[in-house]
C-alpha cells in the first residue's frame, strides 16, 4: 500500500509507482483537505487503475494548523489552548476533533508529535485553557497528540462520514478505519461503506489490542500501525506485539498489513539503512501480507525509489527458502 501526498500526488509519480505492482494506493484523510478530496480522487483514478483506499481520521487527537507550517514552543512559557479552531503560533494552539479541548482538566499532559512538545494544562476558562510548556520544541500543523487519560473520541468523524460518501459515489471500495478500538467501531464503518466494501481496521491503540479478535472477525483486513501504537505502549514492546498480532490474524485467516518507518531514512536519502531492510524482511518472515509506505511516499524526496526498494525486497523474499544456499542468493537471483 502506497500513501499519496505532496511528494507523489502527480500523474508521473503515480504511474511510475503503479508499474511496481502496487496493490493499493492510500489517501490519508487526516492530511487531505476535504475541499480538495473529490478532485484528488478524480485525478488518481485518471492516472491509474490501482484501487484507492480512503484512510479515516478516526478517534485521534491532533493539533490544528500552525501559522507558517510550524512554531517553536519554549519551555516554561504559557500557551493558550482555544476551544474553537484558531491558527496556532508560539503562544496559541487548538485541537481536533472540534471542541475536544473542553474535555481537558487541570493537570492533563498533552504530548504532541511523539512527545516532541509536552503541555501541562494549568487553568480552565470559558473559551480556552492555559497550559505550561513542560517540554519545548518545534511542532508542525496537524500532528497527533496524546493525553495521560482517556478522552471521549468518536470513532468516525463528520469529515470521515462525508468523505466516505464521496468515495462511494466515485466508486471506491477500499476504506481504512483509523484507531479501530472495538468491534462496534468496525460495524459502524461497515454500515457507512456498504457490505461490498473492503474494510481495513487499523490496530494502533491499547483498546484495539484488547479487542483484537472481535475486530478481526468483522474486518476484511487489518493494518498494524506501529507508529501510533508506540505512543500508547512502550516502544520495546512493539516488535513483540507485532509478532503476536500477525500470528492471531493469520490464525483467523485475516490479511494483515504493517506500517510505519519501514524505509524512514528514504524520506531524505536515496537508499534505506541495513536495519530498515532487515526490519522489512523480518516483517515478511512473520507472515505479514502487505507493507505500507507512509511518509516515504507522501512527503519523502524519493517516493518512486522507496516503492522500487520495497518491490526489490519482496522479490528477493519470494525467491528465498530456508534451504537457499549462499551461492544461490549471491549468483542465481
Amino acid at each position: 500500500m502506497v500513501t499519496l501526498g505532496p511528494s507523489s500526488m502527480d500523474e508521473k509519480t503515480v504511474r511510475r509507482c503503479s508499474e511496481e505492482d502496487v496493490f493499493v494506493f492510500r489517501l490519508n484523510l487526516s492530511h487531505t483537505p476535504f475541499e480538495t478530496l473529490e478532485e484528488s480522487i478524480a485525478n488518481i483514478q485518471g492516472w491509474t487503475d490501482t484501487p484507492l483506499c480512503l484512510d479515516s481520521e478516526g478517534a485521534q487527537l491532533r493539533n490544528e494548523s500552525i501559522k507558517g507550517g510550524n512554531t517553536n514552543y519554549q519551555q516554561d512559557e504559557t500557551v493558550k489552548i482555544h476551544f474553537d479552531c484558531v491558527e496556532g503560533d508560539s503562544t496559541n494552539i487548538s485541537f481536533t476533533p472540534k471542541g475536544i479541548a473542553r474535555q481537558f482538566v487541570v493537570g492533563d499532559r498533552l504530548r504532541i508529535d511523539f512527545d516532541r512538545v509536552v503541555l501541562r494544562v494549568s487553568e480552565i476558562n470559558a473559551d480556552h485553557c492555559l497550559a505550561v510548556v513542560e517540554t519545548g520544541g518545534i511542532v508542525g500543523s496537524n500532528k497527533a497528540a496524546d493525553t495521560d487519560r482517556k478522552l471521549d473520541l468518536i470513532p468516525i468523524t463528520e469529515k470521515d462520514r462525508k468523505a466516505i460518501e464521496i468515495g462511494r459515489k466515485m466508486g471506491l471500495t477500499h476504506f481504512a478505519l483509523s484507531f479501530a478500538n472495538s468491534p462496534s467501531d468496525v460495524a459502524r464503518m461497515r454500515e457507512l461503506c456498504g457490505d461490498g466494501a473492503c474494510i481495513v481496521s487499523k490496530i494502533e491503540s491499547r483498546a484495539g489490542l484488547h479487542n483484537l479478535e472481535g475486530i478481526l472477525h468483522l474486518s476484511d483486513q487489518i493494518l498494524v500501525d506501529r507508529g501510533d501504537l508506540s505512543r500508547q505502549v512502550p516502544i520495546d514492546k512493539v516488535p513483540f506485539l507485532q509478532r503476536r498480532i500477525i500470528s492471531i490474524a493469520r490464525s483467523m485467516r485475516t490479511p494483515v498489513n504493517v506500517a510505519t518507518n519501514l524505509l524512514e531514512s528514504m524520506v531524505v536519502t536515496h537508499t534505506p539503512t541495513r536495519a530498515e531492510v532487515n526490519d522489512v524482511v523480518s516483517t515478511l518472515l512473520m507472515g505479514a501480507d502487505g507493507l505500507v509506505l507512509a511518509a516515504e511516499t507522501a512527503i519523502g524526496k524519493y517516493p518512486v525509489d522507496a516503492v522500487k526498494m520495497i518491490r526489490l525486497i519482496c522479490d528477493q523474499f519470494e525467491k528465498w527458502t530456508p534451504n537457499s544456499s549462499i551461492g544461490e542468493i549471491l549468483d542465481v537471483w
